[in-house]
């Protein structure tokens, strides 16, 4: 069995470096214990280059953003070059709150996923519908259907057909930072099945994992990720929490031990 991915996703905090480098290397303490889980911080920009540079090899990092560009005059842009040489191995691409207040499309989100995939980094793909309150499983199919095809468009073409990316499912309705909570596992693994079948048949990418984002916390973690189709979770306010970050991914170093369901 593969080993489950958890993300931590530091959005805008902390405040200061110092508190950054504090809750980094409890994060680490509690990721080297563990050997079927990757653990995947993505701090915001200030404090992701001193941190991977500082901490190098000790734990995959990843950044919160990228830019299509490999360089010139675009102020406050970051390229994937840059992360590359930054010691980076993963980016998060098309997360709801860029789609919802800096109104990225999927077009540019599409520009980035190949930028990330030329320059060698792994992109974690965010998608997922806006409500489900009087929708039909069709609809919301067909909503993420549609995301998949206008972010994953052209990258058949990424030189060396060994590309690899993450999906991370996150119905925008359930993430805290919109007033939400949790999906239902069982509903969320619908989905999950859904987006792995479309990448399999329609897009043909050998090396892909599907993750669930969401409102992820310690009291509820165990119930995505005891799936083995759930392949790990994009885990946002809670990975603020050294303590409770550090019981999710003990979680599902635990499940991954496990047979499966």
């Amino acid at each position: 069995m593969s080993k489950k991915l958890i993300i931590a996703n530091w959005k805008m905090s902390p405040s200061t470096y110092a508190k950054a480098e504090t809750l980094f290397l409890a994060t680490l303490a509690a990721a080297r214990k563990l050997s079927r889980v990757e653990t995947v911080v993505c701090p915001p920009f200030p404090w992701l280059t001193d941190i991977s540079h500082k901490y190098k090899k000790s734990i995959s990092f990843g950044a919160q953003d990228v830019f299509w560009e490999e360089g010139g005059a675009y102020t406050g842009e970051v390229s994937p070059t840059m992360l590359k040489g930054s010691g980076v191995k993963y980016v998060i691409i098309g997360h709801s709150e860029r789609r919802l207040y800096l109104q990225e499309t999927d077009e540019m989100i599409n520009k980035k996923m190949l930028a990330a995939l030329r320059a060698g980094l792994v992109p974690i793909l965010c998608v997922g519908e806006w409500t489900r309150k009087g929708r039909p499983w069709k609809w919301i199919k067909n909503f993420v259907r549609k995301q998949l095809a206008e972010d994953l468009r052209g990258i058949a073409k990424i030189a060396g057909g060994s590309q690899k990316i993450v999906v991370a499912y996150e119905p925008v309705w359930a993430i805290s930072t919109f007033g939400g909570g949790p999906d239902k596992p069982e509903d969320s693994l619908k989905i999950i099945k859904f987006i792995k079948g479309i990448l399999d048949s329609r897009f043909q990418i050998p090396d892909s994992k599907v993750i669930y984002g969401g409102s992820v916390n310690a009291k509820n973690a165990v119930d995505f990720l005891k799936y083995p189709d759930v392949e790990g979770a994009l885990v946002g306010g809670a990975s603020l929490r050294a303590g409770e970050f550090g019981k999710i991914l003990s979680e599902a170093n635990l499940i991954n031990a496990k047979p499966s369901l």
